[in-house]
């Protein structure tokens, strides 16, 4: 009996190629477009560029979802997640901004809504398994399942996918994993498939494109204060609230500097304080060790003692040599070597070894030379103090 298999079906190039794939598989193929965020309900207004229009993005992408799973042959089904990503999801999301920390939205919503809701509506439902178009690898061997990079390395999405339960791993497939992007869109032509050319969708997941601070104050009210140079503390501008940016930020701030562009180096929400830089090769920007929390681990086995790998600490940057250690069954301390710029509290550490995935957790801290960042923060203030006195 061939296996059943739910596709989230999105309406991009990418999950369309991999209901090719699977069919051609010889999988029981079952379609189904994820409804997850309704912009009216949750008040999605200031930074929606889409908000007047006749037909909303996610409706135009419903649509070609239902053109491709026709022109193969395939049923689609509509199933609707509103509920559970604004629970697990954007509540989360809007939390970790408030604290002014950096999230990773696509990392929740791979965790919560695709590997988990609707995974269990697809087992409630008799599948075997779903699957996504994702640019990752999966090796399902006796005892547990692997996680491996894309065959593209400009596409691989493991970085999204670290927090996937052991669990959900072993359920899911990802069909385009072996294909790099020239090669899906080669096949979306010979199928003839009307997405065949269709823009890549970027921005929030499920959310879409969106002018990110003016999105953000539907939620998280502007509130204005210092901007302040942490090598003179004195201050340079104003902005529009901390927690509309991120660390390492070059833009946006409308300052300037004459060693160079200011970029961010520092929060402080209480007091509402924004702390800049225009030193070119600022040491406020360097780690060389980070604290790691919430480590989801793929092998059933944690590594005893230290582990030399490489870790990503966002998307699509190059692999950075690390040792691991873990602390605690979910934590891990990071040694990193050479040190790296821009470490953000908030966003994920992914870690590798080779091309398998081993698992990544959220950055609590970051440190330089044995330092937390606040606490150098602190200390510059302290010092400034004394010499004015």
């Amino acid at each position: 009996m061939k296996k059943k298999v739910l596709l989230g079906l999105s309406g991009g190039v990418d999950s369309a190629v991999a209901a090719i794939e699977l069919k051609n598989a010889g999988y029981d193929v079952t379609c189904a477009f994820m409804r997850n965020w309704d912009a009216l309900a949750n008040n999605d207004i200031l930074g929606n560029p889409t908000i007047g229009n006749d037909v909303c993005p996610q409706e135009a992408d419903y649509m070609d979802a239902l053109e491709v799973a026709k022109k193969l042959g395939l049923e689609c089904l509509r199933v609707d997640f509103v509920k559970e990503y604004w629970d697990h999801v954007f509540v989360q999301f809007l939390d970790e901004y408030k604290k002014g920390r950096t999230p990773n939205p696509d990392i929740l919503c791979n965790k919560y809504v695709k590997f988990d809701a609707f995974l269990k509506f697809a087992e409630k439902n008799g599948f075997d398994y779903v699957a996504t178009g994702h640019y990752a690898q999966v090796r399902h061997d006796d005892e547990e399942s692997v996680l491996l990079r894309g065959n593209d390395s400009n596409k691989d999405q493991t970085y999204f996918l670290c927090q996937m339960s052991k669990e959900a791993l072993r359920k899911t497939l990802f069909p385009i994993g072996h294909l790099t992007k020239p090669e899906v869109r080669e096949m979306a032509i010979d199928y003839d498939l009307v997405v065949a050319k269709k823009k890549d969708s970027t921005g929030i997941c499920f959310i879409g494109e969106r002018n990110f601070r003016e999105f953000l104050k539907n939620y998280l009210p502007a509130k204005e204060g210092d901007i302040v140079d942490i090598n003179s503390l004195e201050k340079v501008g104003r902005h529009q609230g901390v927690l509309y940016y991120t660390i390492g930020q070059r833009k946006g701030m409308g300052i300037g500097g004459d060693h160079g562009p200011y970029f961010v180096v520092g929060k402080d929400v209480e007091k509402n304080i924004l702390y800049v830089s225009c030193e070119n090769d600022s040491e406020w920007l360097y780690s060389d060790s980070c604290l790691v929390s919430g480590v989801n681990w793929f092998s059933k086995e944690k590594p005893n003692g230290e582990l030399t790998c490489t870790a990503k600490f966002r998307y699509r940057q190059k692999d950075n040599d690390v040792k691991i250690r873990f602390i605690d069954d979910t934590t891990v301390f990071v040694t990193i070597d050479p040190v790296v710029s821009a470490v953000t509290p908030g966003q994920e550490a992914v870690f590798y070894m080779g091309e398998v995935c081993l698992g990544g957790g959220v950055i609590e801290d970051v440190f330089y030379k044995g330092k937390s960042l606040d606490t150098r923060i602190q200390e510059g203030i302290n010092n400034d103090k004394k010499t004015r006195k």
